[in-house]
């Protein structure tokens, strides 16, 4: 499984003019190493290292849990609309991704808004909508966003 799922829109018309004409000629770019293995190994480990306070870590599980159609926690519309939640997994990448984020923006500790701003592309490819919403049209990424407007940040 992977960590995150990210939309890639399609590229604009020139965009597109310049992947192909950068493509389909027989150059080779010329590649230049930017991290070694070990450099890569130490920046997982700074990212381990990043706090997490309690408050953030029991909402990126709420809000795991609250996908779940089975759960007391979850809003009406996971019960109606999802056949399967996410998993343990999405809780520590809500958390993961969190960190790597506050690091990213120059801070040391990640934030409920960390795992708010992760969580459709955490969430969106674990949830397994049903029938239903297929039917009515309820795709998961409104069904995250209906997460993040129904789990309270404070529990």
């Amino acid at each position: 499984r992977f960590m995150l799922s990210v939309d890639v829109p399609y590229p604009s018309a020139d965009e597109e003019m310049e992947i192909v004409r950068t493509t389909t000629i027989g150059a080779q770019p010329e590649l230049h190493k930017i991290l070694s293995p070990e450099r890569i190994i130490a920046l997982q480990d700074i990212i381990l290292r990043v706090p997490v306070a309690p408050h953030v870590l029991s909402y990126a599980v709420r809000l795991a849990r609250a996908s779940r159609p089975g759960e007391p926690s979850a809003p009406q519309k996971v019960r109606d609309f999802v056949s399967w939640g996410a998993g343990p997994r999405a809780s520590q990448y809500l958390v993961l991704g969190a960190k790597s984020r506050a690091i990213l923006e120059g801070r040391f500790a990640a934030s409920v808004d960390d795992v708010r701003a992760l969580a459709p592309a955490v969430l969106c490819h674990r949830i397994v909508p049903n029938f239903r919403a297929e039917a009515e049209g309820v795709t998961t990424r409104a069904l995250v966003d209906e997460l993040l407007s129904r789990v309270p940040i404070e529990s």
